[in-house]
């Protein structure tokens, strides 16, 4: 019977350092996997929030015409009582367009007039060059969207001329 060959003896520190470079390129491996997994999570988050938001887009635009409409309600309540009950239904329509995404579009008097989120429905003339290009009234709101302006707010802009 023949024996085995001996093994020839290696030197520790080579297969140490063999050992070093495994773990190394192991290292490596691991490190591209979980950018890869952290790309894959963020890519499906990004893309459910785009489809809430856009599943939720005809529903905010009803709710919008429907603040709309009680907001005119209130306007021409012909008591207090009826005038409560149409704001307090407003208010409740306006928590409901912001919690899917929304915001409506208010501008407050002496703010800046800004054209991506705003439409001049008529010029109200000031002596004061201060007031020039600044809202003077709110004729009705407007709505955005995921950033993006669906409805301006209409408005009365002061000129200074």
């Amino acid at each position: 019977m023949t024996e085995p060959a001996a093994r020839p003896t290696e030197d520790p520190g080579t297969t140490l350092d063999h050992l070093a470079e495994r773990i190394e390129d192991l290292s490596r491996v691991i490190a591209r996997q979980a950018a890869t997994i952290e790309r894959m999570v963020d890519s499906a988050k990004t893309r459910a929030e785009q489809d809430r938001a856009g599943a939720d887009l005809p529903l905010v635009v009803e709710l919008f015409a429907l603040h709309a409409d009680t907001a005119a309600c209130a306007a021409t309540a012909q008591s207090r009582r009826e005038r409560e009950a149409f704001d307090a239904i407003t208010t409740r329509v306006e928590r409901l367009i912001v919690g899917r995404g929304g915001s409506l579009v208010a501008p407050r008097p002496d703010a800046p007039f800004d054209a991506l989120t705003m439409e001049a429905a008529d010029v109200a003339k000031t002596d004061d060059p201060a007031a020039d290009r600044t809202i003077d009234s709110l004729v009705q709101p407007g709505l955005i969207v995921s950033g993006r302006s669906l409805r301006p707010a209409t408005v009365v802009v002061r000129r200074y001329l």
